[in-house]
């Protein structure tokens, strides 16, 4: 058993909440726990950071980050980590699509982890740009990410084959995730939620 305590704060921002897309991804997490110890794990857009927080649990090397332009979500990041005494998680402001120092400085990641980052459209190609800098890093990285389908309007594909990457959809049966209240919570309730595993194109998984 497992037990992960996260803050939650009345704010517009969506950071502060765990959103559905969050609790499906911390599943998959447990489910693959015992290949977790020793991973180094990036969280983007982390906010409440909970498949963050659970990856450190199991034994990941793991970083938070969400927005430097985000101050709130950066500090709700640091909440989760003390509240789940994980002082050694680090906290990092990255903004996707561009190139900061604190980018730069990144080690090189096995696994970079994604929850309901694809939610506005015209985010997609700077989260994808930023994902691929990474994946220059180590080639061999894999990107999970968890995403709400919202609209049947949007692809992920076509940005996809233009960056080099291709993507396999996990069911969420193969890792207990096809229902509507996983570890005792009330979510995912009834969202339509995908599991992804991205990765280069041109390595396979």
């Amino acid at each position: 058993m497992l037990e992960v305590c996260v803050p939650q704060v009345l704010h517009p921002q969506y950071g502060m909440y765990v959103w559905p897309c969050a609790v499906v991804l911390a599943q998959y997490l447990w489910f693959h726990r015992r290949c977790l110890p020793g991973k180094a794990i990036l969280e983007i857009g982390a906010g409440a950071s909970l498949p963050g927080i659970v990856a450190a649990k199991c034994g990941a090397e793991v970083i938070l980050s969400d927005s430097s332009e985000l101050p709130h979500c950066l500090e709700i990041c640091r909440q989760s980590c003390q509240m789940n005494a994980l002082p050694q998680v680090p906290v990092v402001g990255l903004t996707w699509g561009h190139v900061s120092q604190d980018l730069l400085a990144l080690p090189s990641q096995d696994i970079i982890l994604a929850s309901d980052v694809f939610f506005e459209p015209e985010d997609f190609e700077d989260i994808l740009t930023t994902v691929y800098f990474l994946m220059q890093k180590n080639p061999k990285v894999q990107l999970w990410s968890t995403y709400q389908v919202r609209s049947a309007d949007w692809s992920l594909e076509a940005l996809l084959y233009k960056w080099d990457m291709k993507c396999i959809h996990i069911p969420l049966e193969s890792f207990d995730a096809d229902k509507e209240d996983i570890a005792e919570s009330a979510l995912p309730g009834r969202h339509t939620v995908e599991m992804l595993v991205i990765s280069f194109a041109k390595d396979s998984l």
